[in-house]
């Protein structure tokens, strides 16, 4: 079916409340994706303990070694809570034995899980939804609660029906079915991983920056282990900055990370007849691609970059395109002052945008989460690049003169050909150098008697 579309603030069902104002949290958007979920997909899922995760069960010919997995939780209203427990064949039945020493999710499945959730962006075109449904499992966090998972955060809880049911997360079940079949071919993965390795993945094949991600974030295990309703923020506050420093400083993020998380709001679309704001269609939705639809909040909305910011600058200016959606939290970026210095900022300068969003992103995707092990599991490189010294022809030659470009060419050329290049200094040849000295001072000597 046509799922909704939004960014950032969260489009809830009108029919969650049908007396109250339309509420939306300020979060990543939905996609318009089509999927059926089958319901195969969903069991439990019970295999062959592989080699890499427990190697001495395998070597045994005589004895077959099962691990139930994680249960996947079933959408809608066949949602099981998750249970773990190792069984041994013996010749009189099955009996428990302690599990081998794992990481909560497997490195090489995350690998293989991100190459197949690139393959569903291009085909599903659910980059909204997907950063949506990382940000609103995450954006649950409560700094001032140390306990676990009583503190909220990435933990995986947004797979249980009473989360989902949420306000605030209206929607996202779409998103959930779209990555059930990942999961269920990726067993070694946690929803917790999974959902924010979607929405890091998203950005950046949306043309976004590449995320700092670290994973091995644990889930949680029971429903009963899912955040009070209420957490994530509204679209349409009375006061709009006040309501977002309130749900933002609560997750430990300040303004700058307020403003560069709000610029996730490039992709995206509001649907009306779900939340109750944008329009049905605009000349920039009503082809889709996905179910066409809704109002988006740029002209290219599944293009990662800073247009968001330059068309709320150009709001300010009265030059508004009516076909574009304009919040309440969207225009206090502009009106705050201390807002106001970053999304002016980032209409400027996208670099500069892409960096502080990164990092936000990142920040955002760790809020409440436990890793196991502590220290995380990183499947990207993310050292920096040195860059060899430029060659510059000026510092080989003494004369005032600018060189001309065949100079340059020729002195480069002859400087690589005795083995110099610009990142590697050209050798000293010690013995030569003494040589040369000695005959110096011969043909001194030599000149001085004469």
């Amino acid at each position: 079916m046509a799922e909704r579309v939004s960014l950032i603030l969260s489009l809830p069902s009108v029919s969650h409340s049908r007396t109250s104002p339309p509420r939306m949290a300020a979060f990543a958007g939905g996609a318009a994706v089509s999927s059926r979920l089958n319901p195969s997909a969903t069991r439990a899922s019970l295999c062959l303990t592989s080699s890499s995760r427990s190697p001495s069960l395998v070597s045994f010919t005589s004895l077959a070694s099962l691990k139930c997995l994680r249960s996947s939780p079933r959408i809608s209203h066949l949602f099981l809570d998750q249970s773990r427990a190792e069984v041994r064949a013996s010749s009189g039945g099955y009996s428990t034995v302690s599990a081998p020493k794992s990481f909560a999710s497997d490195p090489d499945q995350l690998k293989s899980a991100r190459e197949d959730i690139k393959e569903l962006l291009r085909t599903k075109f659910c980059h909204p939804i997907m950063i949506r449904l990382g940000w609103h499992d995450a954006g649950t966090y409560n700094n001032n609660i140390e306990e676990w998972p009583q503190r909220g955060g990435a933990n995986g809880s947004l797979r249980f029906e009473v989360e989902l049911k949420h306000a605030a997360n209206a929607g996202l079940v779409s998103a959930l079915k779209l990555l059930q079949p990942i999961k269920d071919k990726y067993s070694g993965v946690t929803y917790a991983d999974l959902f924010q390795l979607a929405s890091a993945i998203a950005v950046e094949e949306a043309g976004g920056p590449k995320i700092p991600m670290k994973y091995g974030r644990v889930d949680v295990s029971a429903p009963e282990q899912c955040p009070e309703e209420g957490r994530l923020p509204d679209a349409g506050p009375p006061s709009p900055a006040d309501h977002l420093r309130q749900v933002f400083y609560r997750m430990g993020l300040n303004d700058k990370e307020i403003v560069a998380l709000s610029g996730a709001h490039t992709l995206g679309r509001s649907r009306p007849e779900r939340s109750g704001w944008g329009k049905p269609e605009t000349k920039y939705t009503k082809d889709g691609p996905g179910a066409p639809g809704g109002q988006s909040w740029t002209a290219q909305w599944l293009k990662f970059d800073n247009s968001y910011f330059k068309v709320k600058t150009s709001d300010i200016k009265e030059r508004k395109d009516e076909d574009l959606l304009v919040l309440p939290t969207d225009a206090v970026l502009f009106e705050d002052l201390s807002f106001k210095v970053y999304a002016e900022k980032y209409a400027e300068d996208q670099e500069a945008f892409f960096k502080d969003y990164a990092e936000a992103h990142a920040n955002l995707s760790n809020l409440g989460a436990k890793f196991d092990p502590p220290e995380g599991i990183v499947i990207d490189d993310f050292s920096p690049k040195v860059q060899p010294e430029k060659f510059v022809a000026a510092k080989y030659s003494t004369g005032k003169r600018e060189l001309s470009e065949s100079m340059k060419q020729k002195i480069r050329a002859e400087y690589e050909a005795i083995g110099g290049s610009p990142d590697k200094p050209l050798p000293t040849n010690y013995f030569l150098n003494i040589m040369i000295v000695i005959a110096v001072l011969a043909i001194l000597t030599f000149l001085l008697g004469n």
